[in-house]
């Protein structure tokens, strides 16, 4: 079965990138762009808004689409995400909902975080952050 997901790929004025740390499975415990299930029937661009603002406080305006994967979930789900770029609207930074944390980081500090698996790949394929940010990743 598959499950539609969204993620914000969302950058401050000074280029840190937003992650939250997920409190619940799965992924519990790893760092991730925010973002969660689209409900049946809600446009992506809502589910964006709708994910931040609960996992971040923030107001978000959702960009373009930055790329799609693919990864699999507990007995046999495959969640498909598709990540859009947003630009921060407005509101007030704390960890929400199912987030244990949120904080901006740089992209040299990505590196060093234990990341969502493959989310650093896959930045770096979508040219969001440059190659060499992921170069010594082990995520």
């Amino acid at each position: 079965m598959r499950v539609n997901c969204v993620g914000a790929i969302i950058h401050d004025d000074a280029g840190r990138m937003l992650l939250v740390r997920r409190g619940r499975p799965p992924g519990e415990g790893l760092w991730s762009v925010p973002g969660g299930r689209v409900e049946p029937g809600e446009p992506d661009a809502e589910a964006v808004v709708r994910e931040v603002l609960e996992e971040t406080g923030l107001a978000v305006a959702p960009g373009r689409l930055a790329g799609t994967v693919d990864r699999p979930g507990p007995g046999g789900l495959v969640y498909e995400i598709r990540d859009y770029l947003a630009e921060v609207a407005g509101g007030t930074l704390a960890a929400g909902d199912d987030a244990a944390d949120a904080r901006w980081f740089t992209h040299e500090e990505l590196v060093r975080l234990p990341l969502s698996p493959g989310l650093l790949e896959a930045l770096v394929e979508w040219a969001v952050i440059g190659p060499g940010s992921g170069s010594s990743a082990t995520a």
